[in-house]
């Protein structure tokens, strides 16, 4: 375990200049590079060939989640401007009702300027369809880098319609701009439905409907679930070991109907995207919960170290059985739960055998998740994207990884 915890985050650093960092977006998604590594061999094509390089009857797993207008700007009467941005619900704790209320609702958030605001409620004016909503926001309880806000408004428009209307989509901060128009269309996935995100999964930006329709021809089912992308995942690992950092805990949710299938067929489960890898991994250890009599119905959750220091006593489609049996008992639909995992050097993959995914940022989680799937040659690969003119981070190019 602590050879895990000991790792240098130093070592998965490389050196990207501000020139490699796509700010927008190609006008046609598919049309974006590719690179694909297959048996340690690395070679370049087009994302819209994709279809080509998966095996036949491979399933991809999706992350269906949408980008809400998270970011809300409000004015005092002073003049003063402050940023509260939205991160997962308190009150209610569920995404799908919070979105659903119509009078108020309580959210963990970041604040900018959070000196200036001094405890006054805050106001903004909402036009919704024509109609004018006061908007309001009241500051609660403290805890580290976030507060708990109150929101409430003066009739009976949902969440989900206050936000839209209020709120600004939030694009990664190393993009260095502000939203523009066009990312409304191109900072979402075209299959992206279930609001809660605060980032998008963006190895799915790549996928149009006519990828969709070659993968088809090929018999490679898709699956979808949902993992709300929390701004942790932009969040710098700043300990120089891997045991100072603190992963963030994301909610994720799969339907009962996709973990049969895994079950009834566990091979070539391909994911678009370190969300959907973190999902699929993380039933992994809820099935192992499950047989060791640890997991907690009320509040089931992966934790950040459990691969590490839990010995995987069992197989991957036992614990799905596992996972199966517990919903039937249970009379559930879909499983939901938080994960808190961290992959890297040295975990064993338990349900995915390939990856489609974006560049990452040098000392990032997620280029941590990349080696451990990689090995060594994740450095290989990225001075080979360096060296052939690939656009890197969240509107970049894509990348294939199989086993």
């Amino acid at each position: 375990m602590n050879t895990y915890k000991n790792i240098k985050i130093s070592d998965f650093s490389y050196e990207l200049p501000d020139s490699k960092i796509a700010k927008y977006p190609l006008a046609n998604r598919d049309e974006s590079k590719l690179l694909v590594v297959r048996d340690g061999k690395i070679s370049a094509s087009v994302f819209k060939n994709s279809p080509a390089f998966l095996p036949e009857k491979a399933q991809l797993v999706f992350n269906n989640t949408r980008v809400i207008h998270a970011r809300l700007f409000f004015k005092k009467e002073t003049g003063s401007k402050i940023e509260i941005f939205c991160l997962e619900p308190i009150e209610p704790v569920d995404y799908q009702l919070a979105f659903q209320q119509t009078k108020q609702a309580v959210w963990k958030c970041m604040i900018g300027n959070l000196k200036k605001w001094k405890g006054e409620t805050l106001q903004q004016h909402v036009d919704i369809g024509g109609e004018t909503v006061i908007l309001s926001a009241e500051k609660g309880e403290q805890n580290g880098n976030t507060v708990a806000v109150r929101f409430f408004w003066d009739k009976p428009f949902s969440f989900a319609e206050i936000i839209e209307h209020s709120g600004t989509l939030p694009i990664p901060p190393y993009l260095n701009r502000e939203t523009e128009d066009i990312d409304e269309e191109t900072y979402q996935t075209v299959y992206a439905k279930i609001d809660g995100s605060v980032a998008a999964p963006t190895a799915g930006l790549h996928f149009t409907d006519a990828v969709f329709d070659a993968l088809k021809t090929k018999e490679i089912s898709t699956h979808e679930i949902t993992l709300h992308v929390g701004a942790g995942t932009f969040q710098p690992v700043k300990a120089e070991t891997l045991s100072g950092h603190t992963m963030h805990r994301e909610m994720v949710i799969i339907p009962k109907k996709i973990i049969r299938s895994f079950y009834e067929n566990p091979e070539k489960i391909i994911a678009v995207g370190t969300t959907s890898v973190r999902s699929l991994e993380s039933l992994y250890w809820l099935g192992l919960q499950l047989e060791n009599g640890l997991f907690d119905p009320e509040k089931p959750e992966v934790s950040q170290w459990e691969p590490y220091e839990t010995e995987p006593k069992i197989s991957m489609k036992k614990a799905l059985e596992n996972i199966l049996d517990y919903l039937g008992k249970s009379k559930l639909e879909q499983i939901q739960f938080s994960t808190q995992i961290i992959i890297m050097p040295g975990y064993h993959f338990k349900v995915t055998e390939g990856m489609f995914t974006n560049f990452h940022q040098p000392q990032s989680t997620l280029l941590l998740l990349i080696a451990a799937f990689l090995g060594n040659d994740w450095k290989k690969v990225y001075d080979y994207a360096l060296a052939n003119n690939f656009r890197f981070l969240s509107y970049g190019d894509s990348n294939l990884y199989l086993k």
